[in-house]
């Protein structure tokens, strides 16, 4: 088959390797849909990742598709079913698991490989997160149930809820920096749920998506070069109530931080690059009681919440998908995500 194998920083070769076979409890599908993501981007420009994968390997963490063969003792799954797999399963025996934190999993067991025509499942993720794609929902659209699962448990991690809009005088103020695939996801889940967002983002088309998705307010950075000023213009001189960063730059982590009110939450989604530092203040952070937290991954309840809202069709999803390409073309669209030439790209290994 053609696969995708990334060898370091910028370098990835498409090769010819064997088919996979399915040991034990494993699965193989063939892939109909391998959707680009900026994680896969900032892995191809920085050569590695600190826990997802060590290069040479396989390369590519989300896809949908069909099952053309099942391992000895899979049940429960049928050849020429369309499923998508999420690209990690928890090991429920560790001290994390134990406390159902299972993003934190000491044994998380992480599969790559999307850019390909063919997909192992292992068995662990399997068992745990391979899910059936309603008739309804198309393929592309369901190959992003594993981003939009890692957005629902961060929206989980901010401690917001629906319960606030109720109770609170107003909703929330909550405000997204970062304008690509992942923040818009949060805009749509966000608004959804009731809460006033606002944007801030470097590019006028990716913003107007953002409305589309429910955005109150749209920033563009380039026009505003004092982001925390106008956040506490916005917000009767406060700062928002919830600040998400999703750009995973140490300086706008910084920025996210400034733009906070008292009492706020603070969510560093974006991930930065290995041994990077930020500074903080520590008379805001210490007197402002403010909240700071990472955020990373997803776990298997957020990864059935994610297919079902990708199912339910509220938010039109298909905007994010940019364009489809076929697998000759995956270095070009690499460097047109960087270029910021397009959002999300479904590669079709078929093509």
């Amino acid at each position: 088959m053609r696969a995708a194998v990334l060898y370091g920083q910028q370098d990835l070769r498409l090769e010819t390797i064997a088919d996979p076979t399915p040991g034990p409890g494993e699965v193989i599908i063939a892939v109909q849909a391998a959707t680009t993501c900026g994680t896969d981007l900032k892995v191809w420009r920085r050569g590695g990742h600190a826990r997802m994968l060590t290069p040479p390997i396989l390369f590519g963490h989300e896809a949908a598709g069909e099952i053309v063969a099942l391992g000895p003792g899979v049940s429960g799954w049928q050849l020429g079913q369309r499923v998508v797999a999420n690209n990690s399963a928890p090991c429920r025996d560790c001290f994390y698991c134990h406390r159902h934190e299972y993003s934190l999993c000491q044994n998380l067991e992480f599969n790559n490989g999307t850019y390909a025509e063919y997909l192992k499942i292992p068995a662990r993720i399997v068992a745990q997160n391979l899910l059936a794609i309603p008739d309804q929902l198309a393929t592309p659209i369901a190959a992003m149930t594993e981003p939009l699962a890692c957005v629902l448990h961060g929206v989980a991690r901010c401690g917001f809820s629906p319960d606030q809009v109720r109770s609170w005088p107003q909703p929330p103020q909550i405000l997204v920096i970062g304008d690509g695939a992942i923040g818009l996801m949060f805009v749509g889940v966000l608004a959804q749920q009731g809460a006033r967002v606002i944007l801030a983002g470097g590019s006028a088309s990716r913003l107007e998506i953002g409305q589309t998705f429910g955005a109150t307010t749209i920033l563009n950075h380039r026009q505003t070069p004092d982001l925390p000023t106008v956040i506490r213009e916005l917000t009767s001189g406060l700062g928002a109530d919830i600040v998400i960063e999703a750009t995973g730059v140490p300086s706008v982590w910084e920025t996210a931080i400034a733009c906070t009110r008292p009492g706020g939450t603070v969510n560093l989604f974006g991930g930065c690059p290995r041994d990077t530092q930020i500074t903080v203040n520590t008379e805001q952070l210490h007197y402002g009681e403010l909240t700071l937290k990472g955020v990373f991954h997803n776990t298997p309840f957020y990864v059935r919440q994610a297919l079902k809202v990708l199912s339910e069709n509220s938010i039109p999803w298909s905007k994010l998908i940019t364009q489809t390409a076929p697998l000759s073309e995956l270095e070009a669209t690499f460097q047109a995500m960087l270029n910021r030439q397009v959002i999300k790209v479904a590669i079709d290994p078929r093509a």
